[in-house]
């Protein structure tokens, strides 16, 4: 993993008012206001889009790959994400989406949902065969991924150490192309089309393992655009369409909050959507409070990868046409296991914030100084000096990036002060 954690959301400086709403919705508090801008402390982002969800003012943008890139290869492979799917209006028909693929420049199409059915099969058994690290927490959720191990670092033993389906898919569907065409890897383009900035920062550095096979990231909206008219050309003549289909329910149905857990085909799991509601599920995880739990899918936008901020539709009625959707499937597509496929081949280790102190007794003391500074302010969490808590405040000024009359509240008793020392000296010159 590299040294300076990469990021697919940043600030637009020209936008940003410094309004402040961000810091409160961040949770991993990783924005601060200072001078009136925004600043994203990259220590402590996890990408999960949420900045982008609430700035009114679009200063917060997410980073992902023109379209363009296509041209940089003899031969391309799209990856559709499940919840591509859920953004098109009446679409029954799974294979007039991939032929409009193909319509827009791609020489093959590999289902994401295909290699969600073989994560699926191997989750099962993995749940089935690792008891003693129930409840296992899914990985295939970026944001939840770099959540855990940045904050929760006692639950790292329960991830599972699973690849996302969309490195199973880059990696199949590579070496599928290679054995079709006989090109070098190195003409062959693999492009995931992603919901959300998280799967974009994945792809250009994932965990679990050294290196990825998907080449570059493009977004839902930016394919939605030039895809709808083609879909439409495609399904004009529906007895022409290729028969490209190969996900079934199961596979379709990771796209949206709870289809992962029910590919497991076991009633033992508790499946959360939203970010917040995410946090509060790992903290009840710390504290030990599920009994007899055996899986968690965790999914830190509403709705599941529908609700991704590189999506178009309302998360709720995407989630909604992918169930109408899976009526005119199979269960799954049935694909082939690979046995060397799937699993991480490196460990995750705890990465946590940017340190008080130099060692351990520094912190030590820096820590009781934050303690004490804190007890200092009302405690109300306003917002109005930039950081997101009265402790996140203290933090910041510890670390001597910030200052105690930041506070407005101590701000006014200071102007308090002097106004009362001014208003003793004119009395005392009287």
């Amino acid at each position: 993993m590299a040294e300076q954690p990469l990021h697919s959301v940043i600030l637009d400086l020209e936008q940003c008012v410094g309004c402040t709403n961000c810091i409160k919705r961040c949770p991993t508090h990783a924005i601060r206001v200072r001078n009136k801008k925004a600043q994203i402390r990259a220590d402590r982002c996890i990408d999960c889009g949420e900045c982008v969800r609430i700035c009114e003012h679009n200063a917060k943008v997410p980073v992902y790959d023109p379209l363009d890139t296509m041209d940089r290869f003899e031969y391309r492979i799209a990856l559709p994400a499940p919840s591509l799917y859920g953004q098109f209006v009446g679409l029954d028909d799974v294979n007039i989406l991939l032929s409009g693929l193909l319509k827009m420049g791609f020489d093959q199409v590999y289902e994401v949902g295909t290699a969600a059915e073989i994560v699926s099969a191997l989750s099962r058994t993995y749940v089935e065969s690792h008891e003693a690290d129930w409840p296992l927490i899914s990985t295939a959720c970026p944001a939840i991924v770099k959540l855990i191990y940045t904050r929760f670092p006692s639950l790292i033993d329960h991830m599972l150490p699973l690849q996302p389906p969309v490195e199973v898919a880059a990696t199949l569907a590579r070496r599928e192309a290679m054995e079709k065409t006989g090109l070098p890897s190195e003409k062959i383009g693999v492009f995931f089309i992603s919901p959300c900035p998280a799967k974009v920062t994945m792809c250009k550095e994932p965990v679990g393992v050294t290196k990825t096979d998907v080449d570059y990231t493009l977004a839902i909206k930016d394919v939605y655009v030039k895809l709808l008219p083609l879909m439409k050309e495609a399904a004009a003549d529906p007895d022409s369409l290729p028969d490209l289909a190969s996900a079934g329910r199961i596979g379709i149905g990771w796209g949206v909050s709870g289809g992962e857990a029910a590919g497991l085909i076991n009633d033992s799991y508790l499946a959360a959507d939203g970010i917040e509601n995410c946090i509060k599920v790992l903290n009840d995880l710390e504290d030990q409070k599920f009994q007899n739990l055996q899986f968690v899918e965790l999914d830190a936008c509403p709705g599941g990868c529908v609700g991704g901020v590189l999506t178009i539709e309302n998360p709720y009625i995407a989630k909604t046409r992918m169930q109408s959707l899976k009526r005119y499937l199979p269960v799954s597509g049935a694909p082939e296991i690979p046995d060397e496929i799937g699993v991480w081949t490196e460990e995750v280790e705890y990465m946590p914030t940017v340190a008080l102190g130099k060692n351990l007794r520094e912190t030590l003391k820096k820590m009781a100084e934050v303690e004490e500074l804190a007890s200092r302010f009302p405690g109300i969490d306003c917002g109005s000096c930039g950081a997101p808590s009265c402790r996140a405040l203290a933090d910041d000024i510890v670390r001597g990036e910030a200052k105690e009359t930041d506070c407005i509240y101590i701000m006014l008793d200071v102007i308090r002060k002097m106004a009362g020392m001014v208003e003793h000296d004119v009395h005392l010159d009287q």
